[in-house]
């Protein structure tokens, strides 16, 4: 294999032991594994180390996501071609295989959205459409802005990779009520900082929780989930609502 052939596998931490050994055992297979870690407290180093991963430190100091490590991680990869995966992600063999054979095409794109399945409540969430994450990308010329939620900006066109059967992300994560509504709290402290700008009024406190509803239950299929998709889609709505409210906080505060 060449360097433009050759794929490295990174992934960003901080104490996040629970589902690192699955994580890991996923890419083991794969040219190069990279976590960038933010100085854990737990197991998470020593399990990196015992799977002979690279190792590089990134300084938590008051960051609560881990967007602001994103090119830390990425830059610290050997190879051409990097896949960002998360602490509680696991790589299909099936992806694995795509991915491969991906970057022997001669009309490779710089840069792919993955197919994700999250889980909810035990259960792997059965959307009409997967949730797709840029997280195939060309190393070189990459930058990943450090905000929450952002999206690398890549040298060159994107394209989304097809959905082809069990070729894709699986979401570990199956967040408790109260880890959500914890989430949901940072997430938006950090969400409002970028969109101050935005001057949403009563319309928006309204208009878009009943729209996030209505895409992710309806839309989305989250019906399909029973009371499962139900609570699904109104914490869907409710952080909308949390967020313009904070907004609109901000704003009465100033």
């Amino acid at each position: 294999m060449n360097e433009t052939n050759k794929i490295s596998v990174v992934i960003n931490t901080y104490n996040a032991e629970k589902y690192l050994q699955q994580v890991l055992d996923s890419v083991k297979d794969f040219d190069e594994v990279v976590v960038c870690d933010m100085e854990s407290t737990d197991h998470t180093v020593e399990i990196a180390r015992g799977y002979g991963c690279k190792i590089v430190t990134f300084p938590k100091a008051d960051h609560t996501c881990c967007e602001p490590a994103r090119n830390c991680a990425i830059q610290s990869a050997s190879n051409h071609w990097v896949l960002v995966v998360d602490a509680d992600e696991i790589v299909t063999p099936e992806l694995r295989e795509v991915l491969y054979q991906l970057i022997k095409q001669p009309d490779v794109a710089a840069g792919y959205f993955i197919p994700r399945q999250n889980m909810f409540l035990n259960m792997f969430v059965r959307d009409f459409h997967y949730d797709y994450q840029l997280r195939f990308l060309v190393r070189e010329g990459t930058d990943w802005p450090a905000t929450i939620h952002s999206l690398p900006m890549v040298p060159g066109k994107v394209e989304k990779l097809n959905a082809i059967k069990d070729a894709r992300l699986l979401h570990l994560m199956d967040e408790t009520m109260h880890e959500y509504i914890h989430k949901m709290n940072l997430y938006t402290d950090n969400e409002v900082e970028k969109k101050l700008g935005k001057r949403y009024g009563i319309g928006a406190l309204l208009w878009r929780p009943v729209w996030r509803f209505f895409k992710k239950y309806v839309m989305d299929g989250s019906y399909r989930m029973g009371t499962r998709g139900l609570i699904r889609a109104m914490l869907d709505a409710v952080y909308q609502f949390v967020l313009i409210a904070k907004i609109m906080e901000r704003r009465y505060r100033d």
